[in-house]
C-alpha cells in the first residue's frame, strides 16, 4: 500500500491537467444538492425555534361553526396562564359606491385584546395593533394585507365594509406571526377586533368560521400531558388540537416533499455529471497508457494499478467534495437575505452539517459508481496491448466482482436516496427514470452514428463534401456522438420532462377546469335568503346553471366505533373538519354506485351516502357506522350507500350526505355555485354583495388564478433544480469538445492540405455539432415528454397533452450550444499550419 501511495502522490504532482471537468461535475452536482439540503433545514430549524409564534401559543384548540361555551372557555382558561381567541373566516371587502364600488375576497381574522400571545404584529406605520383597532370618528379601525391594499386602491384612513359593518383602514399588515398556512389562501388578510363584529352578521349560527383558542400553558406543563388533559375534558365537544412540536405542519410537509423532490433533480445533475466524470478517468487512464505499460513491465500486478490510480481519483474527489460542500454551504448564507425576503415563514441560515453530509455522501458514491468502471478496464489490460496504443474504449467489459459492486453501489445510492427524502417511491420511479433516459440516450447515440455513417454513404450526398464529412465525422469510430447526445441529451431530459409536467398542470387547470367550473360560489346564505338570490340569478339569462344545498361541517371522529384515523391513517377525508349536506330524494345529477337511497319521507336512524373513491381508498364498506362530529354534537350514522363524486370539476362535491332528519334542528347555512357567461359576472358579484353583505362570493376565476400562480413558484424552484443539470451537461460538452480538440486539429490539417478552405472546415465543424445538438435535444424531447406522461398519467391522474414550443425550445436550444461548444474549441485547429501537425504525426 505504501508503494502504490508514493506512485500516486507523485502522480499527483503534475497538476489537475485533464481533471478539471471531473472536479467541476462532481462539485457542481455536490453544490446543488448541499445548497437545496441547507435551504430545506434553514427553513424547518425557523419552523421549529418559531413554532409557538406560527402557531400563536404554546398550543391551540380549534371549534368549527362555533366558539366555545362557558363551560369549554372555563376549562381552557383552567389550562393555560393566558388564552386567547381568534375568529378566522372568509368575507368581501368592499370600498366605494355605486358604479364606483369594488370587492375583493379576503381572510378575516378577528382578534382579541390579548393577541398576540407570542411574537409582534409589524405594521405600517408602525402603530401598536391597539391604536389601528381604536379607528378613527368613532369608526372601528382594520389592518389589511397590502397586496389587499393596492387591489382596492385604499389610503390609510379611507373606509371600507365587511358585510354590513364598516371599517377603516388604519395600517398595512406587514407580518402576523402566527401565519402557519405560509401566506396562501383564498383572499389576503384583514384584520379586526373580535368586538367590532358586532351587527355585522358575519359570525352567525351556521356561517363558516373558525375559532382558535391559543394557550400559554403554565411553565414545566408537557405538551403531551397537557393535550391528554384538556382533550379529555373536551371530549365529543369536536374540538381540534395542536401544538409548538408542529406548529405549522402543512408549511413542514410542503417544504420537505419540495426539498425531496428537488434532491432528486440534484441527483439526476449529479448522474450527468457522473458522465463527464467517466469520460474524464477514461481520458486520464488513456493519457496514462505509457506509465501504466511501464509499471506492468516492472511488475506491478492488476491491482497495483488498480490502488494506484484508485488514490489519485480518490484525492481528487475529496478535492471535487470539498469545492462542491463549501459552495452549496456559502450560497443560501450569501443569498439569506434575498430567501428570507421572499419566504413567509421564518428561516435560520446557518451551517447546516446533515445535508452537506448527505450531500457529500452522494457525491462519494456517485464518483465510486463512475470511475470504478474504467479503473476496473485497466486493472486487467496486458503491457504489450497498452504498448500498442490499445485505448479503453476498445476494451472488454471488467472483471464480473467489479460488475457486481458497481450495481450494489447503484443499489446504495438509489436505497440511500428513498430513506434521506422521505419519498421512497419517488425516489424509486426516480432512478428508473434517469437509468432508462441513460439506456436511452445510449442507444441513440449508437443509432445517430450508425444512421449518419449510412446517410455520408448515400449518393444523393456526393457533391456536398461539407455535409459528407460531417456526417462520416459524426459515424467514424471514436466520434463525439456518445459522448455529447448523453451529457447534454440527460440535462435537456430533465428540462424537458418538467416543462411537459408544468404545462400539463398549468393545462388542467386554465383551459379544461374553466370549461366545466362554476363562476361563483356563494357561501354563508342564511336559510332565509335563499329565495331572493335565486330571484336574483334565476332569471339572468347569462346564467345556465345553478346548484344549492344546505351545508354545515364535521369532523369524522370514529368509524365502526373506533377512532377514525385508526381505521383510514392518513387519509385527508379525516383531516380537520368536512363539508356535508343533507337530502331527502337522490339529487338530479347523482349517481348511486352501490347500496340504495334512504326513502323521500324517511325518518328513522342517521344515514350516509358517501363518496365512493374515498370509501374504497379508506377501506369502508356498506353497512359500517360512522359518527361525525357537528357543532360539538356526536351523530353516528350507517352508510347506506355509495355515490361517485367528481371532485376535479370544481363544482359542488360532499364526501358525506345524510338524511335530513340526522341533522334536524342544527343550524346552517346554504352554498350555491352560478355558471354564468364571463361578461355577466361582475354584475352578478356586484348585486348579490350589495344586496346580502353577509354571504361571501368567491370567483373560481380567481381562485384558480391564485392556485395557478402557486404552482408557477413550484415550477419555477424545479426549473431552476433542471437548470444545475443543464449546466453540468454543458460541462460535460465543453469537456467533450476539449478532449476532442487534438482530433479536430489533426481532421483540419489533413482537410486543408486536401484543398478545403478555412470556411469549409469550419462550416464541418459547426454542422456535425449542429447535427449532435440537434439529436441531443430530440431525443430529450422524446425522454422528457415520456416522463411527463408518466408523471401526469400515473401521479396527476390526467390526460397527457404535449406542448410543442418547450420541445422545439428545447432542440434549438440544444443545437445552439453544441455548435457554440464545438467552435469555441474549433480556432485554434483552424490557426494551425497542417505541415507541423503531419509532420508529427509521421
Amino acid at each position: 500500500m505504501s508503494v502504490a501511495w508514493r506512485i500516486a502522490r507523485r502522480e499527483l504532482r503534475g497538476g489537475l491537467k485533464g481533471f478539471r471537468v471531473f472536479l467541476a461535475c462532481l462539485a457542481l452536482g455536490v453544490a446543488a444538492i448541499a445548497a437545496v439540503g441547507t435551504v430545506r433545514e434553514s427553513i424547518r430549524a425557523g419552523l421549529a425555534t418559531e413554532g409557538a409564534a406560527l402557531l400563536g401559543g404554546d398550543a391551540e384548540v380549534t371549534l368549527t361553526y362555533r366558539r366555545a361555551d362557558p363551560a369549554e372557555l372555563a376549562a381552557l382558561r383552567a389550562a393555560s396562564d393566558a388564552l386567547s381567541e381568534v375568529i378566522v373566516f372568509r368575507s368581501m371587502a368592499v370600498v366605494g359606491t355605486g358604479e364606483a364600488e369594488d370587492r375583493a375576497l379576503t381572510q378575516v381574522k378577528a382578534v382579541d385584546p390579548v393577541y398576540p400571545l407570542v411574537g409582534q404584529v409589524v405594521l405600517d406605520p408602525p402603530i401598536p395593533l391597539a391604536e389601528a383597532f381604536a379607528g378613527r370618528g368613532g369608526t372601528p379601525g382594520a389592518v389589511m394585507d397590502r397586496l389587499l391594499v393596492e387591489r382596492l386602491a385604499l389610503s390609510v384612513g379611507d373606509g371600507f365594509h365587511l358585510g354590513g359593518k364598516a371599517f377603516v383602514l388604519t395600517a398595512a399588515l406587514v407580518r402576523e406571526p402566527d401565519n402557519a398556512s405560509g401566506g396562501f389562501g383564498l383572499g389576503p388578510r384583514t384584520m379586526v377586533a373580535s368586538a367590532d363584529l358586532e351587527g355585522s352578521g358575519l359570525v352567525a349560527p351556521g356561517s363558516l368560521f373558525d375559532t382558535h383558542y391559543r394557550l400559554d400553558l403554565p411553565e414545566g406543563v408537557a405538551l403531551a400531558e397537557a393535550e391528554a388533559r384538556l382533550m379529555g375534558t373536551l371530549e365529543g365537544a369536536g374540538a381540534r388540537w395542536r401544538d409548538a412540536r408542529d406548529g405549522a405542519p402543512g408549511v413542514r410537509v410542503f417544504v420537505e416533499r419540495l426539498g425531496a423532490f428537488l434532491v432528486l433533480v440534484g441527483l439526476a445533475g449529479l448522474a450527468v455529471g457522473g458522465v463527464g466524470v467517466c469520460a474524464a478517468v477514461r481520458a486520464f487512464l488513456d493519457g496514462k497508457t505509457a506509465t501504466i505499460a511501464t509499471l506492468k513491465t516492472l511488475g506491478a500486478t492488476g491491482r497495483m494499478i488498480f490502488t494506484v490510480y484508485l488514490m489519485q481519483i480518490g484525492v481528487l474527489t475529496a478535492l471535487g467534495l470539498g469545492i462542491g460542500l463549501v459552495l452549496g454551504a456559502a450560497l443560501p448564507l450569501v443569498f439569506a437575505p434575498i430567501i428570507e425576503a421572499r419566504l413567509p415563514i421564518p428561516a435560520e441560515f446557518t451551517l447546516h452539517w446533515a445535508p452537506l453530509g448527505e450531500a457529500a455522501l452522494y457525491g462519494l458514491l456517485a464518483a465510486l459508481l463512475f470511475t470504478l468502471w474504467p479503473l476496473a478496464q485497466a486493472e486487467q489490460l496486458r503491457a504489450a496491448a497498452l504498448f500498442r496504443d490499445a485505448s479503453l474504449g476498445r476494451r472488454r467489459l471488467p472483471r464480473w466482482p467489479w460488475i457486481v459492486v458497481t450495481a450494489l453501489l447503484l443499489v446504495t445510492l438509489v436505497g440511500l436516496a428513498a430513506w434521506l427524502t422521505g419519498v421512497a417511491m419517488l425516489a424509486f420511479w426516480s432512478a428508473v427514470g434517469i437509468l432508462g433516459a441513460f439506456l436511452v440516450l445510449l442507444g441513440a447515440g449508437v443509432a445517430i452514428r450508425l444512421v449518419a455513417r449510412w446517410l455520408a454513404g448515400r449518393r444523393a450526398l456526393r457533391g456536398r463534401p461539407v455535409l459528407r464529412g460531417a456526417l462520416s465525422s459524426v459515424g467514424g469510430p471514436g466520434g463525439e456522438a456518445g459522448s455529447v447526445v448523453l451529457s447534454l441529451g440527460l440535462g435537456l431530459s430533465v428540462l424537458a420532462a418538467v416543462g411537459q409536467i408544468d404545462n400539463n398542470l398549468r393545462g388542467a387547470i386554465d383551459r379544461e377546469l374553466p370549461e366545466v367550473a362554476p363562476s361563483f360560489f356563494v357561501v354563508d346564505i342564511q336559510p332565509d335568503q335563499v329565495a331572493g338570490v335565486l330571484e336574483r340569478v334565476e332569471g339572468d339569462p347569462a346564467v345556465s346553471r345553478i346548484d344549492r344545498a344546505p351545508m354545515l361541517r364535521g369532523v369524522i371522529a370514529g368509524i365502526n366505533g373506533r377512532p377514525a384515523r385508526e381505521v383510514a391513517g392518513d387519509h385527508w377525508v379525516v383531516h380537520g373538519d368536512r363539508g356535508l349536506t343533507y337530502a331527502a330524494r337522490k339529487p338530479d345529477r347523482t349517481t348511486v354506485t352501490a347500496g340504495k337511497w334512504w326513502p323521500e319521507d324517511y325518518a328513522g336512524a342517521p344515514q350516509i351516502s358517501f363518496a365512493e373513491e374515498e370509501a374504497v381508498e379508506m377501506g369502508l364498506s356498506l353497512g359500517d357506522t360512522m359518527t361525525v362530529n357537528i357543532l360539538g354534537r356526536d351523530i353516528t350514522g350507517t352508510i347506506t350507500s355509495f355515490r361517485a363524486v367528481d371532485f376535479s370539476s370544481a363544482g359542488m362535491g360532499f364526501v358525506m350526505t345524510m338524511n335530513p332528519a340526522a341533522l334536524q334542528g342544527a343550524p346552517h347555512t346554504y352554498i350555491m355555485t352560478i355558471y354564468a357567461e364571463q361578461a355577466a359576472e361582475a354584475a352578478i358579484l356586484r348585486d348579490l354583495s350589495r344586496g346580502w353583505p353577509n354571504i361571501t362570493v368567491i370567483s373560481v376565476r380567481d381562485a384558480i388564478g391564485r392556485v395557478t400562480g402557486l404552482m408557477g413558484q413550484v415550477a419555477a424552484a424545479i426549473t431552476y433544480g433542471a437548470l444545475a443539470s443543464l449546466v453540468t451537461g454543458f460541462v460535460v460538452l465543453i469537456g467533450a469538445a476539449a478532449a476532442g480538440e487534438r482530433a479536430r486539429t489533426w481532421e483540419a490539417a489533413v482537410l486543408k492540405t486536401l484543398g478545403a478552405s478555412r470556411a469549409e472546415v469550419l462550416a464541418n465543424f459547426a454542422l456535425r455539432s449542429a447535427i449532435l445538438g440537434g439529436a441531443a435535444g430530440g431525443v430529450a424531447v422524446f425522454a422528457g415528454g415520456l416522463a411527463g406522461w408518466a408523471v401526469t398519467h400515473f401521479v396527476m391522474e390526467g390526460d397527457f397533452a404535449f406542448e410543442p414550443v418547450s420541445a422545439v425550445a428545447i432542440v434549438t436550444g440544444g443545437v445552439v450550444v453544441t455548435v457554440l461548444a464545438g467552435l469555441v474549441f474549433a480556432w485554434r485547429p483552424l490557426a494551425t499550419r497542417p505541415a507541423p501537425v503531419l509532420r508529427a504525426r509521421e
